[in-house]
């Protein structure tokens, strides 16, 4: 049988032990903020019914969801002349889920009768894109998404972004969190006499940092928006400042514009907020009128984070939406959430921490020198670990060279020895992998050692 080729798919990855330990420091950082704002965790089903996801994300989004084939085995009645789509909705029923929010909102209109509103949840799992790999952009990636829907309060805004800057200062990490509104950007398609193309344009501006102002201009040509228009959108696109200058200049280009009122308004008072509370060094706020964020279940304020530190694209986003859930028949329902971008996040953490020492989750390691040996050890192992330290044992009395080693390689910081010598004095030998001193304990002592790292 000839040898299989083995590998995985484009867009996902393995990742090792060190890898694993610094990903789940970066979860638990999160997790620990959620429930230190009061959000609750829930889980969705890796799958949802095409039906449930299509129609939610706009055209671009729609086309990235991964279709799952029916189970079964039969041959549904297909012509090929048909167009893909069609096809596709003849074999598949069910989707991989594109985003967290989505289901979320499916979610809430399910248990509607099981759940307090305001409901404040958090979810933390992979979802999927069927997107073009490239540096910072996966087909599978994990969303830590937090969210609070049943209110319309703008101190839920300001919630998520004292949020954003706790996640950010434990990691250590300095952003700038971008925030716009779409009402603002309805204001503005309404301004230059476009306000049936407000997808088309959103759409294309949210493409401006990846694609520069001449191919966003193109697009809106393409998209039947004429050049006296655009010529309009220009400065705004390209307005500069400091958040209250922008703001200032927008309420004269807007003036008698009502939506777009409504949205400096909402802007104002989430930054009144965030002037009184202060946030850390690690994290400042910019009013970015180009953001976009191109789903089109956004109604309000929008938000994306980027790192000052590694240029990789957006960590973070997300946004207020009025009526999601109206799709599934709960109206007046409005929300707002955040999604942590952990694929990234982890990548820029792992290049600034690159000199750091991940820590082992065990302490003590002990060395096997054969079965008398093992017994003694075993004892001490055992307490060890129900007194919550992390220990283990070589399974096989190797040569020590090779057992040394082993716990080198996992950084672990203190082995231990037992032989006869030590059994006869009820001690054990050990030896500070990182000081390269060595010292004789009692169990007692080893355990207070183990404690203390």
């Amino acid at each position: 049988m000839a040898k299989q080729t083995i590998g995985i798919p484009r867009g996902t990855r393995d990742f090792l032990p060190n890898e694993m330990i610094g990903r789940n420091f970066i979860f638990n950082i999160i997790r620990s903020t959620f429930e230190q704002f009061g959000y609750l965790p829930i889980e969705t089903p890796s799958m949802e019914n095409l039906s449930t996801l299509m129609g939610k994300y706009g055209e671009e989004g729609d086309r990235l969801v991964f279709k799952v084939l029916n189970s079964g085995d039969f041959t549904p009645d297909i012509d090929l002349n048909e167009s893909p789509t069609k096809i596709a909705s003849r074999i598949c029923e069910k989707g991989l889920r594109y985003d967290l929010t989505v289901p979320f909102a499916r979610f809430v209109v399910q248990h509607q009768n099981e759940l307090t509103f305001p409901f404040k949840r958090y979810q933390m799992q992979p979802v999927w894109r069927a997107d073009r790999p490239q540096k910072g952009r996966y087909r599978e990636f994990y969303q830590c998404d937090a969210d609070i829907i049943g209110s319309n309060s703008l101190l839920n805004e300001v919630e998520l972004i004292h949020m954003i800057d706790t996640v950010f200062q434990k990691l250590n990490m300095e952003v700038c969190v971008l925030f716009n509104n779409r009402k603002i950007l309805s204001g503005i398609a309404q301004y230059i006499g476009y306000e049936d193309k407000i997808v088309d344009i959103t759409v294309a501006i949210d493409k401006m940092e990846k694609i520069g102002l001449v191919k966003v201009c193109e697009e809106l040509q393409e998209k039947g928006i004429e050049m006296s228009a655009i010529e309009k959108l220009k400065p705004i696109l390209l307005l500069e400042g400091d958040n209250h200058t922008k703001i200032n200049t927008l309420k004269e280009i807007l003036k008698g514009i009502p939506e777009g009122e409504k949205g400096i308004e909402e802007c104002i008072s989430i930054l009144s907020y965030i002037e009184d509370e202060h946030l850390t060094p690690h994290c400042e706020v910019n009013l970015d009128l180009t953001l976009a964020r191109g789903l089109n279940y956004y109604t309000g304020s929008i938000f994306e984070v980027k790192s000052k530190q590694i240029p990789i694209g957006s960590i973070t986003g997300g946004g207020r939406y009025d009526n999601l859930t109206g799709i599934f028949g709960l109206d007046n329902m409005s929300g707002v959430g955040i999604s942590f971008g952990v694929e990234r996040i982890f990548d820029i953490w792992r290049e600034l921490n690159q000199n750091q020492t991940i820590q082992s989750p065990v302490t003590i390691f002990f060395v096997n020198f054969g079965v008398k040996e093992e017994r003694y050890c075993l004892q001490a192992l055992n307490l060890l670990r129900k007194n919550g330290i992390g220990a283990e044992i070589y399974p096989e009395a190797v040569k020590l060279q090779k057992q040394i080693k082993y716990a080198d390689s996992k950084q672990i910081p203190f082995v231990v020895l037992a032989g006869e010598d030590e059994m006869t004095q009820q001690k054990f030998t050990v030896k500070d992998m990182k000081a390269h001193t060595q010292m004789s304990v009692s169990l007692d002592e080893l355990l207070n050692l183990g404690k203390i790292k």
